[in-house]
């Protein structure tokens, strides 16, 4: 997750006080590596995957599922029986923000070779057999976006009350401080959004309103100080941490390109699908106990580090702040990179001039010029003593520490210094899966896509503020099924190149309103005649002229059929699955309420079939998912 120095921590006034040296000593050391490497062409393809994991205990005597906060201890063991001892070795784990979570990803980057997707299951497996095997008896590594009852009585073990008081992290009245991860960075950029903010963080997502909700819904929480009922909204759920969202798991995709132009254009083409993708994994329908009406995370984990201030929120006239600024730091991307996208960059962008100008001044073009002014708005929200004075020509952290901390749907990310890693994009939007076999298929349908995208010149541009509304729609109930969402009618008006980052229009036309129109995903992902081809059947028209053995053909086959049922909704999304677990199983009063006993229900099934011990086809299909697991449950 991001940055992750180490030192001592800075509180927020310190921090404050050495805001404009971090961002003008940023600026600085993404100068030194543009001029070094920004005409640098030819890197190869890689790419790799990122996936979280929270660690459950089983409680089968009391049929309770708890966070286990052990994180910390497990990832030692992980790391000391892995990379430390062979550079090597074919996974890698890092600390994540819960002390109950851990992040995996390959030891290696994969290639370009298409055999490559065939190992990316394998690979899942093999971290999810590794993080099971150091586990203690009754606990099990889950891959589930959000913990239903996260931030409810007791849902750590150890168990921890919250303390709702200046001197802890957080001041949640859920949330204790002990299920954030230990390293500094963590507690460090809570307490300081907090402190920036002014107040705590608020969230309030819809609850669902089912025959035996209240109506209107409304919370009251014994410990709070008053904060908390002016912040929680009616027929809402309310929350009042980081960790609220920090606390959920998601899966990511990172791709080298070969040059900063292919990278830029990946970046912007991309965008474009992030909330398609997201809509098609959405896997968190449940929030502190309760079932709401969303079935995405970004909006919860977006509010829950918002560290803008009332006057930047436009709450207030600015006095002590120099920006109205339009989202939270952790939102979608607010300009295209790439010439092609200029068009339709509609939103109001708000930069910091100075910044702007000097790039400019230095030769940055003014596109790359103003995304980075426009991430540099931006405080920087952790600094540890021992990294204020640094050598803008051979080190980073002050430009990684403004860019780290702007978490958009997609991020362009620069070589690190004195390195051979090339110009790189993150695609971010995904919610985590129940299973690898799910998780390898929404990483490889992302990076075949991205393969097409560059091989047929594809061009998925809209307007911004389109793509804006789309991550709206995409999180709101089954939105796979119901929703409609704007894309490009006619993607294959690319010239001949993209050395300079974007394919021409055709005919050098403007932009027009008949460029683009609603769909269904399904129609966005299998097609519809008339209407859109799709992109699974471009896909399917790619990998015919590709050399792929047949095994590997058989593995991308499988992952395919698996988005393409679940945008048709002949499979569902884990958010509708859960929906109807929770539904239909007899602890249930249809009042929105997630009991323990249910939590543990799910939570179980959960991991039975993330090993493959139960079918589940309304969720997996049949037949389509072709490893299997063994040794790695949490014992009944």
């Amino acid at each position: 997750m991001g940055l992750l120095s180490q030192g001592s921590p800075l509180s927020w006034e310190k921090t404050q006080r050495h805001a404009e040296h971090v961002r003008k000593h940023g600026i600085q050391q993404f100068l030194h590596i543009y001029r070094a490497v920004g005409e640098r062409h030819k890197d190869v393809l890689k790419w790799g995957d990122e996936v979280e994991y929270m660690l459950v205990a089983f409680d089968h005597k009391n049929k309770r599922a708890r966070l286990s906060l052990s994180g910390e201890e497990v990832l030692h063991t992980l790391q000391e029986k892995g990379e430390r001892i062979n550079p090597n070795h074919p996974t890698l784990w890092r600390p994540e923000y819960g002390s109950y979570m851990i992040e995996g990803t390959p030891g290696q980057p994969y290639g370009g070779t298409m055999s490559e997707f065939n190992t990316v299951q394998d690979n899942m497996r093999k971290r999810r057999q590794e993080a099971a095997s150091v586990l203690k008896k009754d606990e099990a590594v889950c891959t589930v976006t959000s913990f239903p009852r996260l931030g409810c009585l007791g849902f750590t073990i150890p168990e921890y009350h919250p303390t709702p008081i200046e001197m802890g992290a957080s001041k949640s009245l859920f949330f204790p401080d002990e299920a954030i991860n230990k390293h500094p960075r963590f507690s460090t950029l809570t307490r300081n959004i907090r402190h920036r903010r002014g107040e705590k963080v608020i969230i309030n997502v819809p609850i669902f309103k089912d025959k035996n909700t209240p109506s209107p819904f409304i919370e009251t929480f014994p410990s709070d100080d008053g904060e908390a009922a002016r912040a929680a909204k009616a027929d809402h759920v309310y929350m009042d941490a980081m960790g609220f969202g920090m606390g959920n798991c998601c899966l990511q995709v990172t791709f080298q390109a070969c040059s900063i132009f292919e990278a830029r254009y990946l970046y912007d083409q991309l965008a474009t699908i992030c909330p398609i993708v997201m809509a098609l994994s959405a896997a968190a329908p449940f929030y502190r106990g309760y079932v709401t009406d969303i079935d995405c995370r970004w909006g919860v984990i977006s509010a829950s580090v918002d560290d803008r201030t009332r006057e930047e929120r436009g709450l207030e006239p600015l006095k002590n702040n120099r920006f109205r600024i339009n989202k939270s730091r952790y939102d979608s991307i607010d300009s295209y990179l790439s010439e092609c996208g200029e068009k339709y960059n509609d939103i109001d962008l708000t930069i910091d001039k100075e910044i702007y100008e000097h790039l400019v001044k230095e030769g940055i073009d003014h596109l790359l010029a103003q995304h980075i002014a426009h991430l540099f708005i931006r405080d920087p929200l952790t600094l540890f003593e021992e990294k204020i004075h640094l050598d803008d020509a051979n080190e980073s952290d002050h430009f990684e520490n403004i860019q780290s901390t702007n978490w958009q749907t997609m991020r362009f990310k620069p070589p690190p210094p004195n390195s051979d890693i090339g110009w790189r994009v993150e695609f971010r939007p995904m919610e985590v899966q129940l299973t690898d076999f799910e998780n390898s298929a929404y990483v490889v349908f992302v990076v075949l896509l991205t393969r097409v995208i560059l091989s047929y010149k594809l061009d998925f541009l809209i307007p911004l503020s389109k793509v804006d509304e789309n991550m709206e729609v995409a999180q709101k109930r089954d939105a796979v099924r119901q929703g409609m969402f704007y894309f490009r009618k006619d993607i294959s008006k690319g010239g001949n190149a993209v050395v300079d980052g974007c394919g021409a229009t055709q005919n050098g036309t403007e932009t027009d309103v008949e460029e683009y129109t609603l769909m269904s995903i399904d129609t966005i992902i299998n097609g519809k005649e008339g209407v859109f081809p799709g992109l699974i059947p471009i896909l399917n028209s790619y990998l015919e002229n590709m050399e792929v053995d047949v095994d590997t053909r058989c593995s991308i086959l499988n992952y395919l059929k698996l988005i393409k049922k679940r945008a048709s909704g002949e499979l569902m999304t884990a958010a509708r699955w859960m929906r109807e677990f929770v539904a239909n199983h007899s602890e249930y009063k249809h009042d929105s309420v997630i009991s323990e006993e249910m939590n543990y229900s799910l939570m179980w099934k959960c991991n039975q079939i993330a090993q493959e011990q139960v079918e589940c086809p309304e969720l997996l299909g049949v037949g389509l998912n072709k490893l299997k697991y063994s040794g790695i449950k949490a014992t009944s």
